[in-house]
């Protein structure tokens, strides 16, 4: 089944609107969790020579995605953002003083929780939509996204383009135990930040 599904994606890999598919995978995945770096890593990996076009489609849609996530938590919070933090359920988290502290925390510190956000396995959609919500400064929030996106894709690209090549020899030598623990990774990743 992991092997039918690798095909099943390097054969899109060279259909018309794979850079559409990749461009739309990494929008997404700043508003919704979604594990989009195995992807990444599958396009430049199979067409080394594009490694650079695939991290910049990626980075461009992933912080329009964040601009998105963003004007959704800001437009959450302007709707029912006050109504949640004075709500009893949210009062057992934190109170509403608490809350604006964090979101004073969070303004002085933006240019580093964004870095971080953008570039760490934290999850990207975590900042993009307490961005809104705390209603951070909008320039300062996609200048941080794209260096951090940026620095983090094109790493990516900068790898599998020098040493693509061997590590693709060893993937294939062990494709099926690769694919299995790509997976696994995968699948614990996605249940660790949900719960």
């Amino acid at each position: 089944m992991l092997r039918r599904t690798y095909h099943w994606m390097e054969s899109r890999l060279y259909s018309h609107y794979a850079d559409a598919m990749l461009a739309i995978l990494f929008f997404c995945e700043a508003i919704f969790f979604l594990p989009t770096d195995p992807m990444l890593i599958f396009y430049c990996m199979e067409r080394r020579n594009k490694s650079f076009r695939y991290a910049t489609i990626a980075m461009f849609a992933s912080v329009l995605g964040g601009v998105t996530g963003y004007f959704i938590g800001y437009h959450l919070w302007l709707s029912v953002g006050d109504s949640i933090v004075h709500h009893s359920f949210f009062n057992t988290i934190a109170s509403p003083e608490r809350f604006a502290y964090l979101c004073k925390q969070y303004k002085e510190h933006q240019y580093v929780a964004i870095l971080l956000a953008g570039f760490t396995p934290i999850p990207y959609k975590a900042a993009t939509l307490t961005a809104g919500f705390c209603r951070l400064s909008l320039a300062p929030f996609i200048m941080c996204s794209l260096i951090a996106r940026g620095a983090r894709f094109y790493i990516y690209a900068f790898v599998i383009q020098r040493w693509g090549k061997s590590i693709k020899i060893k993937i294939e030598q062990y494709s099926t135990i690769t694919l299995i623990i790509t997976f696994l990774v995968i699948a614990v990743t996605g249940w660790w930040f949900y719960c």
